[in-house]
């Protein structure tokens, strides 16, 4: 596996590559990689020739700098991961390298930054097009995987890709989870044993949702499922919606049609996402 440091590199390298024929299929990552992630660089294999995984915490997407200090960084268990799984490239740039002192950003999203993680987290979701948008430019993706769990993110990059008229196209692929439910995450480590167990509770209140799908009301499903939630130990309750698919504004879509429920909570000092499809 090539590890390539500056953009002048990786570009060269996907360029080239592309003038070869060859398909380019890209996973950004915060690193702290997990099966969820491994699960992306497999599919990349499946559908490009040449696979580029990025790893780089990027500053511009935290509010909190506590929570960027402590985001987990183990980069040569990382590492040891993509070759594991034939990963050909990794991008590996400095925060120098991705940013000048004086850069500013902002995208129109039609409100899809200002609703769910993006009204508890002002700002998150321009950070994410900022660093998306730049990593887009460098790796030259003809194919961009990125993970269900978050799937408001996968929105957001989907419009920004419209509004900017990029030439790549996005692959959302399936929330991998451990044995008993629970999404797989790079937060998951910062669980305490107890609250490992309580945060189950997600998992099992998107399946009640899953459940009554169709049997009952999108309003009592909602209240349900909040009730269950805000029931169960050490849930700190976010919020928990069922929205329409693309844009996430509307809160009550119609019975019959497709929808997606989202969920978010807070376990300690450990916040976790969760959401689930509904046909």
């Amino acid at each position: 596996m090539k590890i390539l440091r500056t953009r002048s590199e990786i570009s060269a390298y996907t360029l080239q590559q592309k003038q070869q024929g060859k398909r380019i299929g890209f996973v950004p990552t915060m690193g702290a990689l997990h099966q969820g992630h491994i699960s992306l660089i497999n599919l990349a294999k499946n559908k490009s020739d040449v696979v580029v995984c990025s790893i780089f915490v990027n500053p511009t997407q935290f509010n909190d700098p506590k929570d960027l200090e402590k985001y987990p960084r183990p980069i040569e268990h990382d590492i040891a991961q993509l070759e594991a799984v034939a990963c050909d490239v990794l991008f590996l740039p400095e925060v120098e390298e991705m940013y000048s002192s004086d850069e500013k950003w902002e995208l129109a999203l039609d409100g899809l930054d200002e609703i769910l993680e993006g009204k508890h987290r002002p700002g998150h979701y321009q950070g994410v097009t900022q660093i998306v948008f730049k990593l887009f430019q460098y790796t030259h993706p003809d194919i961009a995987f990125f993970g269900q769990k978050d799937y408001q993110q996968v929105m957001v990059i989907e419009k920004m890709v419209q509004k900017l008229k990029l030439a790549v196209a996005l692959e959302m692929c399936p929330i991998i989870r451990e044995a008993d439910g629970l999404a797989m995450s790079s937060r998951n480590v910062h669980l305490s044993p107890t609250e490992r167990v309580q945060s189950l509770a997600l998992y099992q209140s998107l399946m009640q949702i899953k459940e009554g799908w169709g049997k009952k009301s999108v309003e009592i499903l909602k209240q349900e499922a909040t009730e269950f939630l805000e029931k169960s130990p050490g849930i700190n309750v976010g919020y928990l919606e069922i929205c329409a698919p693309k844009d996430l504004q509307n809160n009550s879509p119609k019975e019959g049609t497709p929808a997606v429920a989202l969920v978010a909570a807070s376990l300690g000092q450990t916040r976790l996402i969760d959401n689930i499809l509904l046909p």
